[in-house]
């Protein structure tokens, strides 16, 4: 896979590798972009879920009162 530079502030990195429990700044940073990823990825997949479930409620034949 490709790789790519990026330069960030220095204590935002360390703030990375204290909260990934990492010693190496590349590691830091790649956990929490992962991490980012991945949270995105079951959001979406939550709201499928509950779109899904409001179209089979929507397609359910109503029933006429009175």
């Amino acid at each position: 896979m490709a790789k790519v530079t990026v330069s960030l502030e220095a204590e935002l990195v360390v703030e990375a590798m204290v909260l990934a429990g990492v010693g190496n700044p590349q590691d830091a940073v790649e956990l929490v972009v992962r991490d980012y990823i991945e949270r995105g990825h079951r959001t979406e997949a939550r709201a499928a879920a509950r779109d899904e479930a409001l179209r089979e409620i929507d397609d359910r034949p109503r029933q006429t009162e009175g």
